[in-house]
């Protein structure tokens, strides 16, 4: 029917330890939607937030305006609910207050039956030295996968 949309924020593993992840819909307008279906969306730089009645918003989440849009077209970058059950929202709630840990989006995907979905994940931020080590460790196994390249 349609092709796979997978939308990735490829940052988010590198500058944040990943604690929890979890699965989240969101509510969008139909020409959200449509622009989403046509690749037209970035995560990239976009964070989760609570308001004063307990729920949860993506801010800075980039759809950009559907091509054949009217006036009834969406803002790019417009806060967006999203739905969660009511046990996940609170035990998401108690954990930011914790100092240090952030909700950030990870993957814009959409589901077998066409819904657009959001993967988000209770995160940590990482330190400099926990970067460095990363980056050392990708390294490091990609020279480990050259050398076994060559000895297969």
């Amino acid at each position: 029917m349609q092709k796979n949309i997978n939308i990735l924020n490829k940052k988010a593993r590198f500058a944040y330890e990943i604690l929890d992840k979890y699965t989240a819909g969101i509510v969008l307008t139909g020409t959200e939607i449509k622009s989403i279906r046509s690749s037209k969306a970035s995560i990239a730089e976009s964070f989760c937030e609570f308001n004063d009645a307990g729920e949860l918003f993506v801010i800075n989440m980039t759809i950009e305006e559907y091509a054949f849009g009217t006036h009834y077209n969406h803002l790019p970058k417009a806060e967006r609910k999203l739905l969660l059950n009511k046990r996940e929202l609170k035990s998401l709630q108690k954990e930011v207050n914790i100092k240090g840990n952030a909700i950030i989006p990870l993957r814009l995907f959409i589901n077998e039956k066409g819904y657009a979905k959001l993967e988000i994940a209770l995160a940590k931020g990482k330190k400099l030295y926990d970067k460095r080590e990363t980056i050392k460790d990708r390294d490091n196994k990609r020279n480990l996968d050259r050398i076994k390249k060559i000895y297969k």
